[in-house]
């Protein structure tokens, strides 16, 4: 089985944020009730004052407002499906896996649509909390270990942030050039392992 971070990977941009825009031009209001809520903790974030799932609950919050998601979520995918990388595509196996922080409403029309499994953010957009952990740095290795999955032979992701999930494949490659190079994952001495651990306890992204 293959494995692949979603964001940056094999998709460009991020499918959480264009979706956000692509709503926001839909539902002017989201730029009045929305987006100065989460720039706020967005600046908060960067100071370090802020857990990411905070930083990410406060975000996916857009979603609770879009009362046609279904429609809109699949124009959405209408629009932005040519924008999955053709290096995946050419790859690409039934039995690939998709694992994400962005939610599952957003990446399971996605991935169904490109016949592979899927693992992302249980979000629950009615009440706007997460229904499980954000599946985040850390915790997509442990989904993996906590589930019955088969051994992933190839790991692909644009962030230092996954090296947990990283470790646990026979192989992992770092995705760069807005998810058009794939090139081996680095080698990681010392001091860079303490790094990344302190970056992903603290939520932060980590890109080369």
């Amino acid at each position: 089985m293959n494995a692949y971070d979603f964001d940056e990977t094999i998709f460009y941009p991020d499918s959480a944020i264009s979706f956000a825009f692509w709503c926001a031009k839909r539902k002017p209001k989201l730029w009045f009730n929305f987006v100065p809520k989460v720039m706020k903790c967005l600046v908060q974030y960067k100071k370090g004052k802020l857990p990411r799932y905070k930083l990410e609950r406060t975000f996916f919050s857009y979603l609770t407002q879009i009362d046609d998601f279904d429609e809109q979520i699949e124009a959405f995918w209408d629009k932005n499906e040519s924008n999955i990388s053709k290096w995946y595509l050419e790859q690409k196996k039934p039995d690939d896996l998709i694992i994400s922080a962005s939610p599952v409403c957003i990446i399971a029309p996605i991935a169904k649509r490109l016949g592979v499994n899927y693992v992302a953010t249980e979000y629950d957009k009615e009440y706007d909390v997460f229904v499980d952990n954000l599946m985040y740095a850390k915790e997509k290795a442990k989904y993996i270990l906590d589930h019955d999955f088969p051994v992933i032979e190839n790991f692909y992701s644009d962030s230092l942030s996954d090296t947990p999930l990283a470790l646990l494949a026979e192989k992992a490659h770092l995705v760069t050039n807005k998810a058009q190079t794939v090139t081996d994952w680095p080698k990681l001495d010392v001091e860079t392992l303490k790094e990344v651990r302190k970056k992903i306890d603290t939520g932060w992204n980590i890109h080369l």
